[in-house]
């Protein structure tokens, strides 16, 4: 679920993202987990369930992994995608978590066909999304054949991204969540992948989504913080590996806490009844130094338009007529690319 700082970002330093052009010439990376979860969330029949091909096989992934990766490309973004390794143990509370909320999702979901319950079967339908490692490897094959790079991460994907923005090798990480400006990311884009109409929960309204921009330097000046001092805000209200963080404080709280004692160390003092599953230095740790790795290297390739076919149209049954369309708007939005970079410039970092 990742940290809910939203609260305490002032809406004057979020960049609403009106054109994709702006970010034309970007090499961005994409947290590949959140973006998939979020495409198997939302690409979904009128009554919830995802799409799938005639053996059953969950293909919602899939088709927001190639329709929106090349609406994206068309834009001149650059994008890599990044996926998660194996999650710190500290994280396996949340997991765990995470699956009894699906199991329950799975139940209410049942009791809303027994109904009839259509609106029901939609909600419930969305909040038992899984991503498995089939579907994970089907999505890593699609971006091989689209000629778009991908960076397998030793643990959290967004902190290899972080990672790979603060070196300088990206220009931000996209995602849903803000964690990456926690593990040092400079910029975070969010709804890249998920940008234009979408309706509200529970309601037969839909509202425009546009990326957003956060620079984490002006974050921190407007709150007039350190990135250690957000992580320790971000420990109070709950992370990951530490989900209920401390009862009753919110973002706004926890922010007015840590700049009157200047540290989590010196808060905790006057917090007795904070307790935390694993050591909060420990959590800190991981944010300040989390696990990755520089074994990877970003290049962008012609995409193989008979592998496209032959994984979307033949083995997962998408419409041939469309596919070839898509294909075509992606090999000329590269075409377009080179008359202004030249081909070597795009293909290369």
């Amino acid at each position: 679920m990742g940290v809910n700082l939203r609260d305490i970002i002032p809406e004057k330093i979020i960049k609403e993202i009106t054109d994709l052009r702006e970010l034309s010439g970007k090499i961005i990376a994409i947290d590949s987990y959140n973006a998939l979860y979020q495409f198997l969330s939302a690409i979904r029949q009128p009554d919830g369930t995802p799409l799938m091909d005639s053996k059953g096989r969950v293909t919602s992934h899939l088709s927001g992994l190639f329709y929106r990766t090349i609406n994206i490309i068309e834009n001149g973004v650059k994008p890599v995608y990044v996926f998660d390794g194996k999650p710190p143990e500290m994280k396996y509370a949340e997991i765990m978590s995470r699956s009894i909320l699906r199991q329950k999702a799975e139940e209410k979901y049942k009791e809303a066909v027994e109904k009839g319950d259509v609106e029901a079967m939609r909600k419930y339908a969305q909040a038992t999304s899984r991503l498995t490692d089939e579907m994970v490897d089907a999505a890593k094959k699609l971006l091989n054949a689209m000629g778009v790079p991908w960076v397998q991460a030793p643990s959290e994907g967004e902190a290899q991204a972080a990672f790979m923005a603060s070196k300088g090798d990206v220009w931000a990480v996209a995602s849903q969540d803000y964690d990456s400006l926690l593990f040092g990311s400079p910029r975070l884009v969010r709804n890249l992948t998920i940008s234009g109409k979408r309706k509200l929960p529970g309601k037969d309204v839909y509202v425009e989504q546009l990326p957003e921009l956060i620079v984490l330097e002006d974050l921190l000046k407007a709150l007039g913080i350190s990135r250690e001092q957000l992580i320790d805000i971000a420990i109070l209200i709950g992370t990951d590996y530490n989900p209920d963080g401390v009862e009753g404080i919110g973002p706004k709280t926890a922010l007015t806490i840590i700049k009157t004692y200047g540290s989590l160390e010196k808060a905790l003092k006057s917090l007795p009844r904070a307790h935390f599953p694993v050591d909060p230095s420990e959590i800190k740790r991981i944010f300040m130094n989390p696990p990755s790795t520089t074994n990877y290297k970003l290049e962008w390739r012609e995409p193989d338009p008979q592998k496209i076919i032959e994984i979307l149209v033949e083995e997962y049954e998408f419409s041939r007529d469309r596919v070839e369309k898509h294909i075509e708007r992606l090999q000329k939005a590269l075409k377009l690319s080179t008359k202004t970079s030249g081909l070597d410039k795009w293909f290369k970092r």
